[in-house]
């Protein structure tokens, strides 16, 4: 990442010399376009893709005010959307008094988000509609892998220490490793933020990398907890070593920090995804975490993904809501579309 003067609408802006570039750049980023995420098998750390990054704060604002003007769409179009993201919500309970009956509920929920009548009423089809995921505790695994069999949804444990990360390296492998072993099919961990804050790359890479050994086939997504970083070009930063490290979704939040998922971080990981997409071939999905809860702000992020990185990154192959009341005001905002008049509360989702 090298310039000088970068226009208004370069956030960031890449050095693309080829001795900073590994893997087949010179081709078209991998991509799978059905519902499987096509794995990141990273690189070595590359210290020279971390040096004079620079983050144009006017070029931020710029693009997050042209997305604004991009969300301004008719009411159908804005349904379509809203259906398309509750196949992107990953179903969230992160709850101390989490119990398997909740759990079993919220299974249940992502089975079936939306009343018949309404997918109906939408014209969606008889083909299910599902969530992207349900994300619990490594205690609540077991129930929600029983609780969705058969229905194509994975399971989404956090481990690592979550929502800290400072419990012993050993002990958050040995928990990553365990979540698997329980069925989970995606893994959220959380990275230890001392060495983002300390520029320590080398340790960050190789914690990353222990969480991806362990993960097996299943799916890395590095939660950087951004709110706790300091600033956006740290949040680029490590996002990239995230990614060299095997990360296959970068996450912005655990939804514990007193911020969370913001519009300008989302677009400065955004584009940190792309940048490693077109140095490596690898294309890596991300998801935001934490305060998005309106249909309103879901289409927000659509948008985002869409004008950043491209249609086929609006698909829960590469794009998730970590959320718990998203779905529910979404359901509201869809049945309103369609009666003209408010659901009943108990109609909706109380995930």
């Amino acid at each position: 990442m090298a310039t000088q003067n970068p226009t208004d609408h370069d956030v960031t802006t890449p050095d693309t010399t080829d001795q900073n570039r590994v893997g087949p750049h010179n081709q078209s980023p991998v991509v799978t376009l059905d519902d499987d995420l096509a794995r990141n098998e990273g690189v070595g750390l590359e210290p020279s893709w971390l040096q004079n990054v620079y983050l144009n704060r006017h070029g931020v604002d710029r693009a997050l005010a042209d997305l604004k003007q991009s969300r301004r769409l008719p009411k159908t179009h804005q349904a379509a959307w809203l259906v398309q993201a509750i196949r992107c919500i990953d179903l969230t309970t992160l709850a101390g008094d989490d119990t398997p009956g909740r759990v079993r509920r919220l299974c249940g929920k992502a089975r079936q988000p939306l009343r018949p009548e309404v997918q109906h009423d939408l014209g969606i089809g008889a083909e299910p509609l599902r969530v992207g995921a349900v994300c619990v505790y490594h205690a609540m695994v077991d129930t929600a892998v029983a609780a969705l069999a058969g229905s194509g949804i994975g399971v989404a444990a956090v481990s690592a220490g979550f929502p800290a990360g400072l419990s012993p390296l050993a002990t958050r492998v040995a928990e990553v490793e365990a979540s698997v072993a329980a069925g989970a099919a995606e893994i959220d961990i959380v990275v230890t933020r001392a060495h983002v804050l300390r520029n320590d790359w080398s340790a960050l890479f190789d914690e990353v990398a222990r969480f991806r050994d362990a993960c097996g086939e299943a799916h890395l997504k590095a939660i950087l907890a951004t709110g706790e970083l300091g600033d956006l070009r740290k949040v680029y930063q490590a996002s990239m070593v995230a990614m060299m490290a095997g990360a296959d979704v970068i996450k912005t939040s655990t939804g514990k920090e007193s911020e969370n998922a913001t519009l300008p971080v989302s677009l400065v990981m955004t584009r940190a995804i792309r940048d490693y997409a077109e140095r490596t071939g690898y294309r890596v999905g991300f998801k935001p975490a934490g305060g998005i809860r309106t249909a309103s702000e879901a289409l927000d992020w659509l948008m985002l993904m869409k004008t950043q990185l491209g249609q086929d990154y609006t698909t829960p192959a590469y794009f998730r809501f970590g959320a718990s009341s998203l779905l529910g005001d979404i359901e509201g905002w869809l049945e309103h579309h369609l009666y003209g008049a408010p659901a009943a509360p108990y109609r909706l989702s109380a995930g």
